[in-house]
C-alpha cells in the first residue's frame, strides 16, 4: 500500500500519517501540493512533525516531488498503470462505506487523502477507482445536519485518524482472507 497526501496543512496531522503508516506497514507516502515533507529547504528535521512521528520518516519511503495539479493527475495515472488501484477517502454522494469495499490480497493499494477543510477536488476524485467513506455518528454529527444547526457539529474525523481506521482496516481485511 502507498498513499498520497493532498494539501495537508498540518505537520502533526502528517507526521501523525507517518507513524500511523509505519506501523500498518504501508511502503511509501507521497507528499502532493503543499502537505509539508519532514525535512524543511535546508534538510533541516521539522520539528512539529517529527514530535508526532516518533521517527517514522526514517523508515517510511516519502516523495515530496509532486506539487502541481498536473504532476498529481500524471502520478495517478503512473499509479494506475501499474496495477493500483485508487482509492479516495472523502464524503462524496457516490460514496462506498469504507468496511464493504472489497478488494482481493493480490490488490496494490493507493490511499488518497485531501485537506483538512476542503477534502479532495473533483480531478482527484474522478481519478479514483472508488471513494470511501467512514459512517458518522454521535451527537456532534446530529447538530451538523439538524435544521437549526450552529455550525458546532463535526461531519467528518481527523484526517490523520481517517487515515488509520481505512489503512488498518484494509492491511486486516488482505491478511484475513490470506488465511
Amino acid at each position: 500500500m502507498v498513499s498520497l497526501l493532498y494539501n495537508i496543512r498540518s505537520l502533526h496531522n502528517v507526521g501523525s500519517i507517518f507513524r500511523t503508516a509505519d506501523a500498518a506497514g504501508v511502503k511509501k507516502l507521497y507528499l502532493c501540493g503543499i502537505t509539508p515533507s519532514p525535512t524543511d529547504v535546508f534538510g533541516r528535521p521539522r520539528q512539529q512533525l517529527t514530535k508526532v512521528s516518533l521517527g517514522a520518516e526514517k523508515y517510511v519511503e516519502w516523495d515530496a516531488s509532486v506539487r502541481s495539479a498536473r504532476a498529481i493527475s500524471k502520478l495517478l495515472d503512473d499509479l494506475k498503470s501499474k496495477g493500483y488501484k485508487i482509492f479516495a477517502i472523502e464524503q462524496a454522494k457516490n460514496a462506498t462505506t469504507y468496511y464493504k469495499l472489497q478488494t482481493k490480497r493480490t490488490d496494490k493499494i493507493a490511499l488518497v487523502l485531501g485537506n483538512e477543510v476542503k477534502g479532495l477536488p473533483k480531478p482527484i476524485l474522478k481519478k479514483a477507482d472508488k471513494i470511501l467513506e467512514i459512517p458518522m455518528r454521535g451527537a456532534m454529527v446530529r447538530q451538523a445536519h439538524h435544521p437549526r444547526h450552529t455550525r458546532r457539529g463535526k461531519e467528518s474525523l481527523n484526517v490523520a485518524v481517517a487515515f488509520g481506521i481505512v489503512a488498518f482496516h484494509l492491511i486486516n481485511f488482505k491478511q484475513k482472507k490470506a488465511a
